[in-house]
């Protein structure tokens, strides 16, 4: 599990924000666990990336944008327009 995990709750889902550089394989960890959506900035990259566990493994969307706010807005949405809320 990852222990620096902040939540931007203001609305539903709420999303965690984890420190950028985080390997995917924790993110994977904590999110099998933990099941819920987190905001990435992956190492190397300027553009956010959202993660979320299906029920069976977990999927990520890039290219939320490299802006954190807006990027929180844009997963928010995907999430709701799959259900995922």
């Amino acid at each position: 599990m990852l222990d620096d995990v902040e939540y931007e709750d203001s609305e539903p889902p709420s999303i965690g924000l984890v420190r950028s550089a985080v390997p995917w394989d924790d993110v994977r960890d904590h999110i099998k666990i933990a099941h819920h959506p987190i905001l990435v900035l992956p190492e190397g990259s300027t553009q956010y990336a959202g993660a979320y566990w299906t029920g069976t493994q977990m999927a990520v969307t890039g290219d939320l944008g490299s802006d954190q706010d807006q990027a929180i807005c844009e997963f928010r949405e995907f999430l709701r327009e799959r259900g995922e809320s």
